[in-house]
């Protein structure tokens, strides 16, 4: 998560010392969050097969060295590979860290508070990196962001290789790997994480766009074919239709379509609409950081008062509630658009550990870290997709350039429609996700009781 917030700050530096193009200076970002997201579902099916612990292990050795590399990186294209080797090593570590916690504690409880310390730290790490990295570059290089991770990943192969024990091989999955399964699957993902990328910078008529969705839908559809027909496959289909993966996933997707989508829109309404300078806007968005820090505090004992589903579909249908509210109220004033953040940022804090912990429950003791692989990977896909469709939505509707300045009073109006129609857009896609979490998760529970 610092990762992937504190380089930002850094990129007009890295744009003039590397002498980096703008396209390169977004790779520099969206290679890790690609490939972050694309393989960790095959990593996790991996780690499932030859041991979490391992994987992680692997995963810190490769971050630390990657990270380490970049002391030595002189062009854009060096940078990139090194993000990349660092997004494949978060993508091995990530996984296994859920499901290492849920593997150390029998109790749900605990389960719940182990994974709200995880999530705890993680978001932590996401607030202070911009601030982090200013600090930084005002004294020491910005390479020095990166090479932070060098001790950071010492740190953890220490205690992890001291503090965890060996994988019990009776909890390994033990079927061959499915290598076709993991190269559609690993497509699909990558391709669904570059279209809205590519949405967003160059328009709802770009045909890289259109030719990367095409793409991550065949690449979809074929993986359900092979999956389907395998012996032995990567992802057990029947494993998602079961009520607490499926629901929580669900729940997870509408969480990261919502907090990306009103993150999104926030930014560029403070600054471009209402004129907010970059540090005054950092401020309004503010609700979000401390929410998202002390709501932990309160998921332990919501979660005992009310149980993890029904604690999983309420903080869901908060998520949905602040959408709504910045969607309909938003342009009224800064008091509806702080009330939206908060809403948002506390439905998703609670919804993040609860359905993360649901659907890992819902899958035998084998399959734990693909369980917190898909969990992980709902988030990503539905977080880009919740960037690219008000960013498609504001190059649809907006006239000219969005980044020239004054507007026109004809642009504004265009602006602020474009952002309604995007708030609502996203409400009304996250509220479906949320229903059908709900119905799944509900129909289980009825079944159970005429049972």
């Amino acid at each position: 998560m610092l990762d992937s917030s504190i380089l930002n700050v850094a990129l007009p530096t890295i744009g003039r010392e590397l002498n980096a193009s703008t396209t390169a200076l977004q790779w520099v970002t969206g290679s890790y969050a690609v490939v972050f997201g694309g393989p960790m579902l095959a990593l996790g099916a991996l780690a499932d097969r030859v041991g979490r612990r391992r994987v992680m292990l692997v995963g810190l050795v490769l971050l630390g060295l990657a990270s380490l590399a970049t002391a030595f990186v002189s062009t854009a294209g060096e940078l990139i590979a090194v993000r990349v080797a660092m997004g494949v090593a978060a993508g091995m570590t990530t996984p296994g860290s859920l499901a290492l916690a849920f593997r150390l504690f029998p109790d749900d409880a605990l389960r719940v508070r182990a994974m709200t310390l995880i999530s705890t730290v993680g978001i932590v790490g996401l607030a202070i990196g911009p601030t982090a990295g200013g600090l930084v570059l005002a004294v020491a290089p910005w390479q020095v962001l990166l090479l932070v991770n060098v001790p950071i990943a010492i740190l953890a192969l220490v205690g992890v290789r001291s503090g965890i024990a060996a994988d019990d091989p009776a909890e390994l999955h033990r079927a061959p790997a499915d290598l076709a399964g993991a190269a559609l699957g690993t497509a699909a993902i990558v391709l669904s994480l570059v279209a809205p990328t590519l949405f967003v910078d160059r328009g709802a008529a770009s045909a890289a766009a259109w030719a990367a969705s095409t793409g991550a839908v065949l690449a979809l559809v074929l993986f359900v074919v092979r999956e389907r027909r395998a012996d032995h496959p990567l992802l057990d289909l029947a494993l998602l239709a079961r009520p607490l993966v499926s629901s929580g996933l669900a729940y997870k997707a509408a969480s990261g379509l919502a907090t990306a989508g009103i993150g999104y829109l926030v930014t560029l309404q403070l600054q471009l609409d209402w004129g907010w300078a970059p540090a005054l806007a950092a401020l309004g968005m503010l609700p979000q950081v401390v929410v998202l820090i002390a709501g932990g505090a309160v998921i332990t004992p919501m979660m005992k008062r009310l149980g993890l589903e029904r604690s999983a579909w309420i903080s869901a249908l908060v998520v949905v509630a602040g959408l709504a509210v910045y969607a309909v109220l938003g342009r009224f004033g800064y008091g509806w658009v702080a009330l939206a953040l908060v809403l948002v940022s506390a439905g998703m804090r609670v919804v993040g550990v609860v359905a993360g912990t649901n659907v890992m429950r819902g899958l035998p003791a084998d399959r734990t870290s693909t369980g917190a692989a898909l969990a992980d990977t709902s988030t990503e896909v539905a977080s880009a997709v919740g960037i690219a469709v008000p960013g498609t939505i504001l190059a649809a509707l907006f006239s000219g350039s969005i980044a020239v300045a004054p507007w026109s009073a004809a642009q504004t109006g265009e602006f602020r429609e474009a952002v309604t129609v995007a708030g609502l857009v996203l409400t009304v896609v996250s509220a479906l996700l949320v229903g059908w979490g709900y119905a799944r998760a509900r129909g289980a529970a009825d079944g159970v009781t005429q049972d």
